[in-house]
């Protein structure tokens, strides 16, 4: 692993659960670790609703352009996180893969959406555990 530790979060269209991912991380990380998002298939916005819910905890998503996943960002990567991309996510040898089964958000009501951010927060918060172990962790941005 480098020195500062890369994660890349990727998902079918870097619209919902990969945005919400890259920016948990890049909050409760600071500068400790590289966070790059992209995914298969990239759509064209943001989910609306995963929007709102970042939104609400501080973390606006208002910049963030659904980028395509390729080849170089996977093998610049230390880590790739896939988020229900699967089969089309490429893999690089020697770059650690984890795939993380976490629920879509694309049509689902409010609160489902909620759980599914608040889901990838602990994921996200254990993940920094492993890779930035000196980094004090300030609390959750969700409401519990």
């Amino acid at each position: 692993m480098s020195q500062k530790p890369s994660v890349l979060f990727a998902c079918i269209h870097n619209s919902g659960r990969s945005v919400a991912a890259a920016a948990l991380t890049r909050h409760y990380a600071g500068d400790s670790v590289e966070v790059r998002s992209a995914g298969s298939e990239p759509g064209t916005e943001v989910n609306p609703d995963v929007a709102q819910v970042l939104a609400e905890a501080g973390l606006p998503v208002t910049d963030h352009t659904p980028t395509q996943l390729n080849h170089e960002l996977v093998d610049a990567a230390d880590v790739v996180i896939t988020l229900g991309c699967g089969e089309s996510c490429p893999a690089v040898p020697g770059t650690r893969i984890d795939d993380w089964p976490v629920d879509d958000p694309k049509g689902q009501d409010p609160e489902t959406v909620r759980r599914i951010v608040g889901d990838l927060d602990a994921r996200v918060r254990k993940l920094l555990a492993e890779l930035a172990p000196e980094r004090t962790l300030p609390p959750s941005v969700l409401q519990p």
